[in-house]
């Protein structure tokens, strides 16, 4: 289903769950799936800020860029190294498309940026009866650049790789969001691996499952003639040192190893908050397999309630700043079984409040 907004809240769009979770909150609301990065990883990092006296160089981007291409079976100049996958989708105005098109629900950076560089916009919005599945169809015809997330946030749909495959056309760019793959065991439906899908950019980030949100740390992966206009708009030094060396410790097998198993874990704890949510009166919990959760409140009461956990020390995603969804529609991350206790029993303190 096709839906244009004449006069978009761009503030809305720029709405994320960081400006929800303030200090001191137990949070639910950013995606990050650890409160710091791990032990080795820090090591490493700190092992590095010796050579912050000296401005990145050449060399560590082409080390960068060659450990994502052996982490994906790719070629180094397939690769660029970005300041996390936000600096991706700031980006994308310098390719100069004509009419772009964004699936929604899902994150709203691409259209915010986009929008800003008066770059006309068509949302595609995925229906909820439908299980927020994309169709291909739903794209116009004549859109030269495509959005879609997959896993898509916050509905945390997987998309059949072929049905994202099937929206890119000679002269179109796909833009593929693949922030949270790496979080799902055998990154099934990615199209980071080798391939010659014409237009295909896949843009990936590293802050989620390797705590990295304060570095700033991803990448794109597409044709060389792709990403060189892509990366036409940059300064010199675009990614500082301490970033580069996470991309290459990142995509080091061992890491990709320790991700794997992360994300193995991450399945049970879902499945055992999403039962536990959904037990709740009045708690629908939305098809998904990302690690977080989309959850429908009763009709009128996710304003309040969002609230009212926020008074109990909670914070959580709201819904409403996302196209295709409403206020009783709340996004919750992934957590360890203790914290999701506190949340149950908040949540459903306030539902009961509401009730009475």
């Amino acid at each position: 289903m096709r839906g244009a907004d004449p006069d978009p809240d761009t503030a809305r769009l720029r709405h994320h769950g960081d400006v929800e979770a303030e200090p001191g909150l137990l949070d639910f609301a950013v995606n990050v799936q650890a409160d710091a990065p791990p032990g080795w990883l820090r090591e490493r990092l700190a092992a590095a800020l010796d050579g912050l006296a000296r401005y990145p160089s050449a060399a560590h981007d082409a080390a960068a860029r060659a450990a994502v291409a052996a982490r994906h079976g790719r070629h180094p100049e397939e690769v660029l190294v970005l300041g996390g996958s936000a600096e991706g989708f700031a980006l994308l105005p310098g390719l100069a498309p004509r009419h772009a098109a964004v699936v929604h629900p899902g994150f709203t950076e691409p259209e915010a940026a986009l929008r800003a560089a008066g770059i006309p916009v068509t949302r595609v919005l995925t229906e909820e009866s439908a299980g927020h599945r994309f169709d291909p169809a739903a794209i116009p015809a004549d859109a030269d650049l495509v959005v879609i997330g997959n896993p898509t946030n916050p509905t945390g749909v997987l998309h059949p790789a072929r049905a994202v495959a099937a929206a890119a056309r000679p002269g179109r760019v796909l833009v593929v969001d693949e922030a949270f793959a790496d979080a799902l065991p055998g990154e099934p439906e990615s199209l980071a691996g080798p391939g010659h899908l014409p237009g295909l950019l896949v843009l990936r980030s590293l802050t989620k499952t390797w705590a990295l949100a304060g570095l700033r740390a991803g990448y794109a992966l597409g044709a060389p003639e792709l990403l060189a206009r892509l990366a036409a708009p940059r300064p010199p030094w675009p990614v500082g040192t301490l970033a580069l060396e996470a991309v290459i410790a990142c995509s080091e097998p061992a890491a990709v190893e320790l991700a794997a198993r992360a994300a193995r874990t991450l399945v049970t704890r879902r499945a055992a908050q999403a039962a536990a949510l959904a037990a709740l009166p009045g708690v629908e919990v939305l098809p998904g397999v990302a690690p977080y959760l989309l959850l429908r409140l009763p009709a009128g009461q996710g304003s309040r309630v969002r609230e009212q956990l926020r008074a109990a020390g909670i914070a959580v995603r709201r819904g409403d700043t996302f196209p295709g969804l409403g206020p009783d529609h709340l996004r919750v991350a992934v957590r360890p079984a203790e914290q999701v206790g506190v949340l149950v029993e908040a949540l459903a303190s306030a539902l009961a409040r509401m009730a009475a």
